[in-house]
């Protein structure tokens, strides 16, 4: 089964999501960022291709992809970065205890096994990559599914949904509260994995609360009893909006709050540390 698919059957509620972008703050530190999330108890992660052009991302994000694409992050360079984490095979200790030959205690690298790792990219450099070759790159490296914000549902069905379908990966769609209940249901029968619940139909960015009319918006989508679950992105940054979010959905995904954090302490560690600590405000 699809790590995603794991996940949501497993888990029901109070899922947490983080986003990093790939390439920041620093060029090689994406294995280092998953291996630390994933021991700071996150439940699932979406790593950022960094695009010039990022158009559903705020003033925070649309940052760190300039300066990951300055570092010289590129997919290419992603893909060879979580190939080697998940080529760094766990060991049995004399106690039974698995660990990494490199001190690390993360499971990714297990066949059926580890967090469910997402991308979140634009349709640009994907296609000039090549869809088929990013999806069986996705499934080498050990990548669940896949969110591209500017892909066209009707092409999604007609053209990259069978091949995404062929390696197993999951294609992320998102709604916003001007889609109609009538497209939601036609996106839930069709494709796999969650939904992501935009909280406005604004950019990316931290939000102090979340106001009556998204709440209202919220409790529309959890009324409808869609077959699959969804998780609220695009505000996330304190008590408030993570309740919100937790009781209206499966879970949160916390992207622009944790990669200004991350951006402050060149740390991942210490950037959950701190958005853990901010969560309870």
């Amino acid at each position: 089964m699809n790590r995603i698919n794991q996940l949501f059957a497993n888990k029901r509620e109070n899922i947490l999501s983080i986003y990093f972008c790939a390439g920041h703050p620093t060029l090689e530190g994406t294995a280092n960022t998953i291996r630390t999330l994933e021991q700071k108890g996150v439940d699932m992660i979406e790593v950022g291709i960094p695009f010039s052009d990022p158009m559903a991302d705020g003033p925070v994000i649309q940052d760190a992809a300039t300066k990951a694409l300055r570092n010289g992050m590129s997919l290419k360079k992603l893909f060879s970065q979580l190939e080697d984490l998940n080529r760094s095979p766990l060991q049995t200790s004399p106690k039974g205890e698995k660990h990494r030959p490199d001190g690390n205690s993360s499971t990714l690298g297990e066949a059926g096994k580890g967090l469910p790792l997402v991308l979140m990219g634009y349709l640009n450099p994907i296609m000039q990559f090549g869809f088929e070759k990013f999806c069986q790159r996705c499934t080498e490296v050990g990548i669940d599914g896949v969110i591209i914000p500017d892909l066209p549902f009707k092409d999604y069905l007609e053209e990259y949904k069978p091949i995404a379908d062929k390696y197993d990966i999951r294609i992320i769609m998102l709604i916003t509260p001007e889609t109609s209940d009538e497209r939601i249901r036609f996106i839930d029968e069709h494709t796999d994995g969650f939904i992501y619940m935009v909280s406005s139909a604004a950019t990316t960015g931290a939000q102090k609360e979340f106001g009556d009319q998204k709440q209202a918006y919220f409790s529309r989508i959890k009324g409808m009893n869609l077959n699959h679950p969804c998780m609220i992105g695009f505000g996330i940054s304190n008590k408030q909006t993570l309740e919100t979010a937790q009781a209206n959905a499966a879970g949160a995904i916390i992207g622009s709050k944790f990669v200004k954090l991350y951006e402050e302490t060149q740390d991942a560690g210490k950037a959950m540390d701190a958005l853990l600590e901010a969560l309870k405000q």
